[in-house]
């Protein structure tokens, strides 16, 4: 049996005040917070939606967009434990799929780029978090207990418990689980791939040059 109404309220309110230390009490959140209320007109949205009242559907999530900043499709599916953290930007597409207990902050585009009606936006598992000015873009899929870095932009399938960064993004941790992924990995300091490879390069310039210094005085 699904949750009343009520019950729904107050697990998105009890989300907010877990996961963002800005918060301080329930008023606070349903008065303040756009991505409560974001979550409130697509959940009236996706409910008209799937009764094939799409055009309705469609205009309670442009007044959700015009009044919070976020915009999110009535056909997107979003599981339990979802949270906007600021949110101003944030776009969600019709195909999107996103599972439990996601965090993502603003900025983040979940797009696509195919003209084709078909799958052609992401699906999101469980536990990802996703940073401010990411994007995500394609029918890839990110996989259970994966963070996105902030201003990355993401195309290609993402493995369980795997951190993303840069542009395009990379790979740059794997974990075995959730829990130790969380405590063997400062993720803080995500390493940029693209700069530890330059790094490599411009470490091996000086033997380079000293090899090639010791070929010309071999020379006649």
């Amino acid at each position: 049996m699904g949750k009343s109404i009520i019950e729904t309220l107050k697990s998105d309110i009890q989300i907010v005040l877990e996961r963002d230390p800005a918060s301080r009490n329930a008023m606070e959140v349903i008065f303040c917070y756009p991505g409560f209320h974001a979550m409130v007109f697509h959940r009236i949205g996706n409910w008209l939606w799937r009764h094939q009242l799409c055009l309705i559907g469609r205009f309670v999530s442009h007044l959700g967009r015009f009044l919070t900043g976020i915009e999110i499709h009535p056909a997107a599916k979003i599981g339990n434990g979802f949270f906007v953290d600021h949110g101003m930007g944030v776009v969600i597409g019709e195909t999107t799929e996103i599972g439990d207990n996601c965090t993502i902050y603003h900025g983040v585009t979940l797009g696509g780029f195919s003209r084709k009606k078909e799958k052609r936006h992401p699906t999101i598992g469980n536990n990802v978090i996703i940073g401010a000015g990411a994007k995500v873009l394609g029918p890839i899929i990110i996989a259970d207990n994966c963070k996105v870095g902030s201003g990355s932009v993401v195309l290609d399938d993402v493995p369980k418990n795997s951190t993303v960064t840069g542009v395009p993004g990379r790979i740059v941790y794997r974990g075995s689980d959730k829990k130790s992924a969380d405590a063997e990995y400062n993720w803080q300091s995500s390493p940029d791939p693209v700069a530890q490879a330059i790094k490599c390069l411009l470490d091996k310039i000086p033997q380079m040059e000293k090899e090639i210094q010791e070929l010309r005085d071999q020379l006649p």
